[in-house]
């Protein structure tokens, strides 16, 4: 492992997560569905968060940021989706159980079964009353600094301008409510951006937000102030984010580590080591945790070698210290890459160790590693760094769909208020347009067009997204029809499934012609 070097490496690292999930309860279980919050759960947030707790109690302080969307803090938060993943975690260690008493996996089941008790404990001694409690004791112990983000994590460039401001406010005021404070900075969703956003951030009291590193023409070697709104962009380094996980290559498909895609059906652990790119499921070599350990080791190394060179060369080219930030989804440390909070937790000391200053974003803009202003463009860290996953021919109907789906959310929305106001009754809460806006907001989340652009499980999105579109559909056409009393049976029986964003309030969308950029 990396040793104590005296020589302190100039500028900054800043390790950013962006940890989401869409609303998955009460939306199919199996293959997609509330299984994949709860395989996301046990074996990343559970034990990313165990590697943040250790280094806080080491006095480890701004050790990175950590972005969580509102729609994924809503889940981690939920009654039901907190017994859920309580009887999952009990399923797990029964499944480990049954494979320990299996001669040809009872190493498999040991081993497993030792990984469920522990994650089992942790969930009833910190996580059974929910996320944020955990959550604010990493923000008290100054370890993380929070990003928001709009909720339900909406495609920003392509909302319509009052939806947008609708949506950003409320995610922002959710975080506030969880959290005891709003965050300073947003993960804008698919780090989508188009001109104008900046003025929109401003507004809402954000001072930084992440894109991709093309958005910035490769130069993220500092955060980059849009246009004339004083809000600071920070991109993502390529070159040191793809030397753990890019599109084609990165430490996780090294054939040690364990392999992610390898079932034993019977049990639905798994048991097999990466082995090779090409290699049949069937064919794939046990897995092994020691030579899982030393290729981690190694990998720890050559990331801490990568900072370390990328700072100083960033730095000579600039002729000033610069700043580095590698961005990953938190879902990469444990689901997809089994060991992923293993190694988290050895390079944030390591990088430490070797001379690296770790930072977060607030820390990098108020310690002026902030450069010239900037004319950001159309751009997205999507394939292309465009908007071509969520605008292209694949999802041209969920782009109509949206369009016409908000549309008849504001219209319904509007009138609802309108109404009352022409009867001379006061601005009282409404459930039922809240609703109508939390359908909307479902319906038009990036995930569902990125679903089905990358074809992964393309028809649970377009299912999940004309779901949505009916519920919005069904109680707006009942206020049309002047029937107020079933429109509040409909929002009811829709809230029991989607009763996510408790604090969501119609009354505090933007009137008619407000929302421009």
């Amino acid at each position: 492992m990396t040793t104590q070097r005296a020589t302190a490496e100039p500028g900054m690292f800043c390790l950013v997560l962006h940890s989401h999930l869409p609303w998955l309860p009460h939306h199919g279980r199996w293959p997609v569905g509330e299984e994949w919050l709860y395989q996301s759960w046990a074996s990343s947030y559970l034990p990313v968060f165990d590697v943040l707790r250790e280094l806080a109690d080491e006095g480890r302080e701004n050790l990175l940021t950590l972005g969580i969307t509102p729609v994924l803090a809503a889940q981690l938060d939920d009654p039901y989706a907190l017994d859920g993943m309580h009887h999952w975690l009990g399923d797990w260690q029964l499944r480990a159980h049954e494979a320990a008493a299996d001669p040809a996996l009872g190493d498999l089941g040991a081993r497993e079964h030792r990984g469920a008790a522990r994650a089992l404990e942790t969930f009833e001694t910190r996580w059974r009353h929910g996320a944020s409690p955990p959550i604010r004791e990493l923000v008290d112990a100054r370890t993380v600094e929070l990003l928001g983000g709009p909720l339900a994590h909406p495609f920003q460039p392509l909302l319509h301008p009052r939806l947008r401001e609708f949506s950003l406010t409320e995610g922002l005021a959710d975080a506030r409510q969880r959290w005891g404070s709003a965050p300073r900075g947003i993960w804008a969703p698919e780090c989508g951006y188009t001109p104008g956003l900046e003025n929109l951030y401003a507004r809402s009291g954000v001072e930084h937000f992440m894109v991709d590193g093309p958005a910035l023409h490769g130069d993220s070697a500092l955060g980059r102030p849009v246009r004339e709104s004083g809000v600071v962009a920070f991109g993502r380094d390529l070159p040191v984010s793809y030397r753990v996980w890019s599109p084609k290559s990165g430490y996780p498909g090294h054939a040690a580590y364990r392999d992610f895609h390898t079932y034993d059906h019977g049990t639905g652990l798994k048991p097999a080591r990466v082995t090779g790119r090409h290699i049949a499921s069937d064919a794939k070599a046990p897995y092994d945790p020691l030579l899982a350990e030393r290729a981690l080791g190694r990998h720890v190394d050559d990331f801490v070698e990568t900072v370390r060179a990328r700072l100083r060369d960033e730095s000579e080219r600039l002729g000033r210290p610069a700043l580095v930030v590698a961005a990953f989804d938190t879902e990469l440390f444990g689901h997809w890459w089994h060991e992923g909070p293993q190694w988290l937790g050895q390079v944030l000391r390591a990088l430490g160790d070797a001379g690296v200053r770790i930072g977060t974003l607030a820390q990098a803009r108020d310690d002026g590693y902030v450069g010239a202003p900037v004319d950001l463009e159309d751009s997205s860290w999507g394939s292309g760094k465009d908007w071509r996953v969520w605008a292209g021919d694949q999802v041209a109907d969920l782009v109509t769909l949206n369009s016409e789906v908000v549309s008849t959310a504001l219209d319904s929305v509007d009138k609802a208020f309108d109404s009352a106001a022409a009867h001379g009754h006061s601005r009282l809460r409404d459930r039922v347009a809240d609703q109508i806006l939390r359908e909307a907001l479902l319906t038009v989340s990036s995930d569902w067009a990125f679903m089905v652009s990358k074809d992964s499980a393309a028809g649970y999105a377009r299912d999940r997204a004309h779901k949505h579109a009916h519920a919005t559909r069904e109680i707006a056409d009942a206020l049309a029809r002047g029937k107020r009393s079933q429109a509040e049976r409909l929002a009811a029986g829709w809230h029991l499934a989607d009763g996510l964003f408790p604090g969501l309030d119609a009354r505090r969308l933007g009137s008619r012609g407000s929302g421009d950029l």
